[in-house]
């Protein structure tokens, strides 16, 4: 199911979204120009990582690994850019989006157990 052209959508605007929030919290941490760096500089950050870090192979992605990550750091690592994004949700006052967020997230996981099943077999 990790790899079903629907869930694959989700898990895009669900990135997608997280690349936002994370943008919006960055802008709320400063005035002037760094709140300017920041929205930019945050997202951009984690769209870095999340691109770069990958597990060869991985079936909801080309393929390609820049830089090659066992199954359980790419797990972690997406789990904490979705976390981070959920939090700067509640931070910046977007509660309930938080939520919604959120929930969206752990749905699309447990959609995706064959993939997490993956990532920890590799």
């Amino acid at each position: 199911m990790g790899a079903n052209p629907i869930n694959l959508a989700v898990r895009f605007i669900l990135e997608i979204g997280a690349l936002v929030a994370l943008g919006r919290w960055g802008w709320d941490q400063a005035t002037g120009v760094l709140q300017f760096v920041l929205a930019l500089a945050i997202p951009v950050l984690a769209a870095v990582l999340w691109g770069t870090f990958a597990v060869p192979g991985d079936p909801s992605r080309s393929g390609r690994a820049p830089v090659v990550v066992p199954g359980m750091a790419r797990l972690f690592l997406e789990l904490a850019v979705f976390a981070a994004a959920t939090w700067s949700l509640f931070a910046t006052g977007a509660s309930n989006l938080a939520w919604v967020f959120g929930i969206a997230v752990l749905i699309h996981y447990a959609m995706s157990y064959d993939r997490i099943q993956w990532l920890l077999g590799h």
